[in-house]
Order: C-alpha cells, then sequence, then structure tokens
C-alpha cells in the first residue's frame, strides 16, 4: 500500500510540479540573475550574491512555519498559495530595475518555494528510504539542471523570449496545483505543538554529529551560484555552449547516479563511506577546476562532480529522515530543511564577497576546502544518524 501511495496519481502530479518549479528556479538562479544582473543591470558580484541569499533566506525562513501548516491543513491549499506567489516574484523580475528591487523580488520568489518539495518529502516511505530519494532528487536535479542550461542557450538569442518562458512555466505549475487531490490527513496530525517541539528537540540532540555538515555543504555549494557564469568564461574561456554541455553532462551523471546509488545505499544499510567518499571526491574535483584547464579536463572532471553528487545525496537524504519524528512529517521536515538552509543564506553572499576581494577562483578553493572539511570530518566518526 506504501507504494502504490507513493506511485499513485497525485505524487506523480507532484513530481511534474516539482520538475517544473525546480527547473524554473535553476534558470532564474543560475543563470537569469547573475547574466542579467551584470550584462544588462551592471550589478557587482556582492549584489547578486544578496539577491541569491535573499531568495534563499526567505525560502529558509518559511519553511519551519510551513511544515506546521502542512502537518494541519491541506497540502493542496499550501502549494498552491505559494505557487501563486513565486508567480508574483518571476513576474516582479521584469520591473527591477533598481538593486533593491533586485533583491526584493527574488525574495518575493523565495517566499514560494518551499512547500513542494517538503510535501514530497513527507510522501517519502519507511522503507527503502535512499531509493526514494534518489528517486525524489533524480526529479529535483532533473529539473534544476536543465533550466540554467536552456536558458543559457536562450540567453543569447532573446532575454525576453528566455523570461516569458519562465512565466508561462510558473503559470503551469500553478495550474497543475489545481488538480491535487483535497486531504484530509491533517485530521491525523493534531499532536499538540509542545509535544512535538519536545520531540524534534530530542530528535536534534541526537543528531547534532550531522549539523556541521547540514550547514557547510550547503554554503560550499551555493556559494558557488553567483560566479559560476562569469567563471566559465573568464577563468576558463569558455563559450556559451561549453558551458551548457558542461552542465549537461554533470547533471545527467548525478541524476543517472542517484536512483543505482540510492540503492545500493539501502544494500549496505546507509554505509557512512557513501558520504566520505563522496565529500572528498566532490572537493577534489573543485580543485581542479579551479586550475584553470582546457574544456576536455573540465568534460572529465564535470563527470566526477556528478557521479559524486549521486552518490552523496540519496544517503545523505535517507539519513536525515532517520529524524523525523512519525506523525510530524512536515514539521520535522521543515525544521530540517531550515538548517541546511542556514548555509544556502549566507553561501552566496559569501561567494560574492570572496569574488569581489579575491577574484573568482578564490570562491572555489573555498567551497572546495569545505567539502574537504566534510569529507574528512565524517570520516572520523564511527557511527553517524540512527534508524527508527
Amino acid at each position: 500500500m506504501r507504494q502504490k501511495h507513493w506511485m499513485g496519481a497525485d505524487m506523480r502530479l507532484l513530481s511534474v510540479i516539482l520538475f517544473i518549479v525546480e527547473f524554473v528556479r535553476g534558470a532564474v538562479l543560475v543563470s537569469l540573475l547573475p547574466i542579467y544582473g551584470a550584462r544588462t543591470l551592471g550589478l557587482s558580484p556582492d549584489v547578486i550574491g544578496l539577491a541569491i541569499s535573499a531568495h534563499y533566506i526567505t525560502d529558509t525562513l518559511l519553511k519551519i512555519a510551513i511544515g506546521y501548516l502542512l502537518d494541519r491543513f491541506s497540502p493542496r491549499l499550501i502549494v498552491q498559495i505559494s505557487l501563486v506567489i513565486a508567480l508574483a516574484g518571476v513576474y516582479a523580475l521584469q520591473f527591477a530595475s533598481l538593486p533593491w528591487m533586485f533583491i526584493g523580488a527574488a525574495a518575493i520568489y523565495g517566499i514560494g518555494m518551499s512547500p513542494v518539495w517538503i510535501v514530497c518529502l513527507t510522501r517519502v516511505s519507511e522503507e527503502h528510504r535512499a531509493t526514494q530519494m534518489g528517486f525524489l532528487y533524480t526529479i529535483w536535479l532533473f529539473g534544476l539542471g536543465s533550466g540554467p542550461i536552456i536558458c543559457n542557450i536562450l540567453l543569447d538569442y532573446s532575454s525576453n523570449m528566455t523570461y516569458n518562458l519562465l512565466v508561462i512555466l510558473s503559470i503551469v505549475a500553478t495550474l497543475i496545483s489545481f488538480f491535487l487531490k483535497k486531504s484530509n490527513q491533517q485530521a491525523v496530525h493534531h499532536i499538540p505543538l509542545k509535544a512535538q517541539i519536545h520531540a524534534l528537540r530530542d530528535k536534534l540532540v541526537s543528531m547534532k554529529q550531522l549539523l556541521p555538515g547540514m550547514i557547510l555543504q550547503t554554503t560550499g555549494s551555493s556559494m558557488l551560484i553567483p560566479i559560476l557564469p562569469g567563471f566559465a568564461t573568464h577563468e576558463l574561456g569558455l563559450s556559451g555552449a561549453q558551458y551548457s554541455i558542461l552542465l549537461t553532462v554533470g547533471g545527467l551523471c548525478a541524476v543517472g547516479g542517484l536512483i543505482p546509488m540510492g540503492k545500493l545505499s539501502d544494500r549496505l544499510g546507509g554505509n557512512r563511506w557513501f558520504l566520505v567518499v563522496g565529500f572528498i571526491a566532490f572537493a577534489f574535483g573543485l580543485y581542479v577546476l579551479a586550475w584553470g584547464l582546457s574544456f576536455w579536463y573540465c568534460l572529465v572532471i564535470a563527470v566526477g562532480l556528478g557521479l559524486s553528487y549521486s552518490a552523496i545525496l540519496p544517503t545523505w537524504n535517507a539519513l536525515l529522515a532517520t529524524y523525523v519524528p512519525p506523525k510530524q512529517e512536515g514539521v520535522g521536515w521543515g525544521l530540517l530543511s531550515t538548517f541546511e538552509g542556514v548555509g544556502v543564506m549566507i553561501g552566496p553572499i559569501l561567494g560574492g564577497v570572496i569574488a569581489l576581494w579575491g577574484g573568482e577562483t578564490a570562491v572555489f578553493w573555498t567551497s572546495a576546502i569545505l567539502f574537504g572539511l566534510i569529507g574528512i570530518y565524517y570520516s572520523t566518526l564511527k557511527k553517524i544518524g540512527v534508524r527508527n
């Protein structure tokens, strides 16, 4: 019955919505904001980084509240309202002629981006967590990766056409949400708030070993977002097509490896060495990429980065799932996502400041060091996590 529910019609609709919103998010954050902000508005890297951080700040700050609401109200209603707000944020970008407007539009967009992912996470069953996490992350990463790839190509032809496509897709996602089923399952989640806080507090105390990785990995990855297009052009000398090829290859390797890595992790009981090897390999890939090698070397590095990422994600999120209290999935995932979001909030700002003062290559050095430290840290631990 759990598997039937997992692959039900409602979950398929949620998967389509997840793909669309992450496609738009990837296009906006990785391509539209950095390229449009720098080329058209002439904004500095720190301002662009602040706008991206503003998006993640509003996204992160709402996660606990949205998780709480999802445990009490119809997920369909919460998703609909949030997608309308996200649509408003994307639509407002066309009026962002000043830095504060640019940052404000990104912040509004962030408000609407939390619920879909949390709703999907609450549908993950107890059995085969890593496999199902791999399925979700395949959809998420495919959307997030294909968005900037297509956006980069379209931006070479027409900024207006690219922007209009993103608005149309946001409208489509909002319309699809009206076909989700009305759910009354929140009635069984009416657990007193104090009891929920107590249960979550106990879980957080037991997961203190995970907190460094939760924050540092999102910091290390998000600090690259504001400088990626500029680094590809200035340091690697890549054309728009070559940059898109690298993103495509890395993304395909990550997507292709998620489900197999998730299944293997399930069979091995969520072995922590998936995390250790994945983090260290990812750090090495970033370190080598910062050397400014030719396109074909970068292509090999992109393959390595993608496979490393596919080893990390299913095991990591299956591990996090063991800390979500039963019948409190919305609040639990909201809280965990908030801790991970701390790194995403500060990462783009940090990346923009480092790029402004030390150059774009320095951002890659810093990110590689952070991922390397995470891998080394978890290699020293005998045991990570608990099983419900």
